[in-house]
């Protein structure tokens, strides 16, 4: 799933990211730690991976989105 960076704070690794339909989805550590990344900046372009749909959306991956 694709989804846009939104926030997030280096000293936690924590944020959250806007679904395509606008939906704020937030993500927690450890979902950043298993994408390998090592920052992240509003506006770029995510795939991520999770649990649930709605408003269950648990994020369990963020990864920078490639083509």
């Amino acid at each position: 799933m694709q989804a846009t960076a939104y926030t997030y704070n280096p000293e936690t690794r924590t944020g959250s990211v806007l679904l395509d339909d606008g939906t704020p989805v937030e993500f927690g550590s450890q979902a950043f730690d298993a994408g390998g990344l090592r920052l992240l900046r509003p506006g770029q372009r995510v795939r991520i991976e999770g649990t649930g749909e709605g408003a269950e959306l648990r994020i369990t991956l963020v990864t920078l989105q490639t083509f």
